[in-house]
């Protein structure tokens, strides 16, 4: 049998596993982000992963990774004045003739669907710095974001 025709094993063929992709820039978190990122470490080490197959344990060690990095590295803020837009802040905008509030938070901890975006989205870095009344400008058109009011956000 020709060379061409022989499989050594499976193994060589799959896809390989990488590590879960750490955000760049800096870890910033809200009180609340560490609470969860602590959760999220505390129930990832608590798992019983007795009878477990393989590939579900290596998948398991690498989230595990991933929240203990992202625990190691995180940067909690202080907690804005509320003056302006800034990270740990409830914004309400308008935004082609739709009113809507978010809470700028950390990577981590962005739940759009939530109304908590992250303070590297586009949204989130048009607005800041940005005070109540100021219009800036997002999606390449000038002016086109209204900030309407600002507070501190609270744990949620």
């Amino acid at each position: 049998m020709s060379v061409a025709f022989r499989r050594e094993s499976d193994d060589e063929h799959m896809e390989p596993k990488f590590e879960l992709p750490i955000p760049p820039g800096p870890n910033w978190v809200t009180a609340r982000g560490l609470r969860l990122t602590r959760e999220q470490v505390e129930a990832l080490e608590a798992a019983d992963l007795t009878g477990v197959d393989e590939e579900t344990v290596k998948k398991h060690r690498r989230e595990l990774r991933y929240w203990r990095t992202r625990l190691a590295t995180a940067d909690v803020r202080p907690v804005p004045d509320g003056e302006a837009v800034a990270f740990g802040t409830r914004v309400t905008y308008r935004l082609n003739g739709r009113e809507k509030t978010v809470t700028l938070v950390g990577d981590d901890e962005a739940d759009p669907n939530e109304g908590r975006i992250s303070f590297t989205s586009p949204l989130a870095r048009a607005m800041m710095d940005a005070e109540p009344g100021e219009r800036v400008d997002f999606g390449g058109k000038s002016d086109a974001v209204e900030i309407v009011a600002i507070e501190i956000a609270g744990e949620d």
